[in-house]
């Protein structure tokens, strides 16, 4: 409980919340977009750089192996176990790309939980950032598999290799995982002195970057919170809850893996995340027929500020409590 009342008082958190309220007080507060874009592009390399520099002193065994399988298998068995629930409300391929969107991972809520954990003094092992980049594609292959196994329309179409190269492309070939995993490369390469000689730029301005780019993401989460009307209190619950139980399912698996505070909050963060950039890019060119409307406001404008706001300090407190 006294996390969750310290994480409210989080700078990174308050930016997030002046977004939103800058959307709901009709507010013309804008971050340009070529400025958000070398935000997100700064938090990616830095948090990939400082991950494969830590990886590097770490000796690879059974705990790194077993949390780089769990991290994939999570990412395979969730947009499946979504795919089934969500089939019943509505169509296959909106229910395929809400089911991706939370198979895949959240890349902002995995750095803003870092930044929680660094705030609160916990340490986390670099393979973590290995974990997340592997779980960014198996959601999105996943989801078009079943999309093309329970869609008649899919299962007719003579172009369908095509459909698979474009995703493949969009998915393992997607900018942000190639970017975070070269900066992994990097940053596990680099020597203790030539990571020390650019810790200005990776570490000490990561938070004031950090904020701005959360700043944005409230304005854009903000803008999304209307977009579920109509759509019925299905979505909004399934939105609400199943980032939970995920979350404390890959949390209680981790724990098989390992006792560190730090991995297992990330595991909770990247079990419960939904993404909102890798699948709607994805899913825009796979299939076109699926509704942005009703996976991205999910993801973005529900998920998103609950696992940012509740989440983080909740499964902090659980791991505290229980573990």
């Amino acid at each position: 409980m006294v996390s969750l009342l310290e994480n409210l008082t989080n700078p990174a958190l308050l930016f997030f919340i002046l977004g939103i309220l800058a959307v709901q007080f009709r507010n013309d507060l804008k971050i340009p977009d070529n400025s958000s874009k070398f935000i997100s592009i700064y938090l990616l390399l830095s948090i990939g750089f400082k991950g494969g520099n830590e990886l590097s002193h770490s000796h690879m065994d059974q705990e790194i192996f077993g949390s780089l399988f769990l991290g994939v298998f999570l990412a395979c068995m969730i947009p499946v176990v979504a795919f089934f629930i969500l089939k019943k409300k509505v169509n296959i391929k909106n229910a395929g790309a809400i089911a991706a969107s939370y198979g895949s991972v959240s890349a902002v809520t995995f750095v803003t939980a870092i930044s929680f954990l660094d705030f609160e003094g916990v340490t986390f092992d670099g393979y973590m950032i290995a974990v997340m980049a592997l779980m960014e594609a198996p959601a999105i292959i996943m989801a078009i598999l079943l999309i093309q196994l329970f869609s008649k329309e899919g299962r007719g179409e003579s172009h369908s290799s095509n459909s698979y190269r474009t995703l493949f492309n969009h998915s393992i070939n997607n900018a942000s995982v190639f970017l975070i995993l070269g900066s992994l490369v990097i940053g596990y390469l680099a020597s203790d002195q030539q990571a020390e000689g650019i810790r200005p730029f990776t570490t000490d301005i990561f938070k004031g970057f950090l904020a701005v780019f959360l700043l944005d993401m409230g304005i854009r989460a903000g803008r999304q919170l209307g977009g579920m009307q109509g759509n019925g209190l299905f979505l909004f619950s399934f939105a609400c809850v199943l980032p939970f139980v995920n979350g404390l399912l890959a949390m209680s698996l981790a724990s098989l893996l390992t006792q560190s505070t730090g991995n297992l909050l990330l595991f909770a963060i990247l079990g419960a995340g939904a993404s909102y950039i890798a699948v709607p890019a994805a899913f825009k060119t796979a299939v076109p027929e699926a509704n942005p409307g009703l996976y991205l406001p999910m993801a973005l404008g529900i998920t998103f500020p609950i696992n940012i706001i509740i989440g983080i300090p909740f499964y902090y407190y659980v791991i505290s409590m229980w573990f």
